[in-house]
């Protein structure tokens, strides 16, 4: 019981994920079965909020699990803490409010210019009250909260002891979009409308590893800044709702297209930040006075 202890203390973060992974893709592996991938339409629309529940369970569990055993009743108290901390200036809230819905919309506006594919979904559905209502509710409960109870809540500040914050961004960003795999390629076929397996792929790489570490890595300078868990759910609910309310019903290459431009600018956004992060920090040059 020792040895067991003193290995998830040295490696707390392989244990954190190898918990999120199995009970997030075990419990999605019980419910549709061994031949249920991908799924058809019946089934999709059958268990998916039971697929949903499965896949939100392992971060949010993972996480608070880990705390207790790693660190404590003190570790707990102290992801309450860091839950609870809402005081960190109106400047901090509008970036994680806003970085997410403002750069989606800015895309599909200037792609919208191309294409009518390049709508935004919330334009051309006739229900647009339900995707609002949908889309929020999914953003906060899902996205939001369950997940970064454990992504910040556990696995950022662990990192954060042994890399910087880019290299845990990308960490954390990487195994978040791989995170997301099983589900995805499971409804593909389904909600796609039968698109091939390359062009699932295509679209996984750019959203899920391209799109998403860029994401996280303003997510967490953003935490780095405010030490507020809170924040962080309330930025990652900000993007899961908008990308869900306003993405185009367009599939194949349009989707391929948009995807693909918005990872680049959340990339650009990255750059942008990190060099006026560099010029913040930087020393002032020191003239040399003629004699």
């Amino acid at each position: 019981m020792a040895s067991i202890k003193a290995f998830i203390n040295k490696h707390a973060v392989l244990t954190f994920y190898t918990v999120v992974f199995a009970i997030s893709w075990g419990g999605f592996l019980i419910l549709v079965g061994p031949g249920g991938i991908p799924g058809t339409d019946e089934q999709v629309k059958t268990l998916m909020p039971f697929a949903l529940i499965a896949l939100f369970a392992g971060p949010s569990a993972a996480g608070i699990l880990m705390t207790g055993l790693v660190h404590g009743k003190a570790g707990v108290r102290e992801l309450l803490s860091r839950l609870l901390t809402w005081r960190t200036g109106s400047r901090w809230y509008a970036v994680a409010l806003l970085t997410g819905p403002v750069l989606v919309v800015a895309v599909l506006l200037s792609l919208s210019r191309l294409s009518a594919d390049f709508l935004p979904g919330i334009v051309t559905t006739d229900d647009k009250a339900t995707l609002v209502l949908f889309g929020i509710a999914w953003g906060l409960i899902g996205g939001g909260f369950l997940e970064e109870l454990g992504w910040t809540g556990f696995a950022v500040p662990r990192l954060r002891l042994r890399y910087g914050p880019v290299s845990t961004a990308l960490i954390v960003g990487l195994l978040w979009g791989a995170w997301h795999f099983l589900i995805a390629f499971w409804a593909s076929t389904s909600l796609s409308g039968g698109q091939s397996v390359t062009t699932f792929a295509a679209g996984f790489v750019i959203f899920y590893v391209g799109a998403l570490p860029a994401y996280r890595v303003l997510m967490v300078w953003v935490y780095d800044r405010t030490r507020s868990l809170l924040l962080a759910m309330l930025m990652h609910a900000s993007l899961s709702a908008s990308t869900l309310i306003l993405q185009p019903l367009a599939t194949g290459a349009p989707a391929l297209t948009w995807n693909l431009v918005l990872a680049v600018a959340l990339w650009a956004v990255v750059g942008t930040v990190a060099v006026a992060r560099r010029a913040q920090v930087s020393p002032p040059s020191i003239r040399m006075r003629p004699a």
